[in-house]
């Protein structure tokens, strides 16, 4: 994997371009971009694909369902989904330098099939390779940015639905902030691959350029 080159139909191999060095290059930029929106205050929730649902026994985001009194007011809920985001931030936090030493160290053994892959092939693949990795390194963090960010509005949120405390909650985000964090990058990584050249890296460009 690590000398593959490209071939398509038609079209002579591409000497120098190794496709598993253009999956690093894939993935890192990928996932740096990713984590620079997600880093971001407020990152999370002004994701169209990472902003963190809130849990459903909270009623997730339709607020259907029955709730007590006070997950009834939309400003009150709008208030909590904005604290658990920023919680999924310290989660993130935590997340980032796993990704990166993943995507460095990652044995790759099919690059060709990953580079002919639909447009999050890579992403899934990495996702694949890591397993929990994120969210066993996110949970400390985010169960610390719950206490951190909470001016009562997480507390009384807790307080308000029977058999739910805080290390479910911290559970639920954890969960949810793995699932967001692979969107991101995942968007990122369609994005470069339908545009290579905006990256202004040859090998990108020599690579996923040549596949459109």
């Amino acid at each position: 994997a690590a000398t593959a080159t490209l071939a398509l139909p038609g079209c002579a191999s591409l000497p120098g371009f190794s496709l598993t060095e253009a999956i690093r290059r894939l993935l890192t930029l990928s996932s740096q971009n990713a984590f620079a929106l997600l880093l971001q205050p407020g990152g999370f929730y002004d994701s169209s694909v990472a902003r963190i649902a809130l849990p459903d026994r909270f009623g997730g985001n339709s607020g259907s369902g029955i709730l007590s009194v006070v997950l009834q007011s939309r400003q009150f809920r709008d208030r909590l989904q904005r604290q658990l985001n920023r919680a999924a931030e310290k989660g993130a936090e935590r997340a980032a330098p796993l990704v990166a030493d993943a995507v460095r160290s990652v044995s790759i053994e099919d690059a060709a099939a990953i580079v002919r892959g639909g447009p999050q092939a890579a992403t899934g693949f990495l996702r694949g390779k890591m397993g929990v990795a994120l969210v066993d390194a996110m949970l400390p963090g985010i169960s610390d940015g719950l206490r951190l960010f909470d001016d009562q509005v997480i507390s009384q949120a807790v307080r308000s639905v029977t058999g739910f405390d805080i290390g479910a909650l911290s559970s639920d985000i954890t969960r949810k902030a793995d699932d967001a964090i692979w969107a991101a990058i995942g968007l990122e990584e369609s994005n470069i691959r339908a545009d290579p050249q905006r990256t202004n890296d040859p090998v990108l460009i020599g690579v996923f350029g040549l596949l459109k």
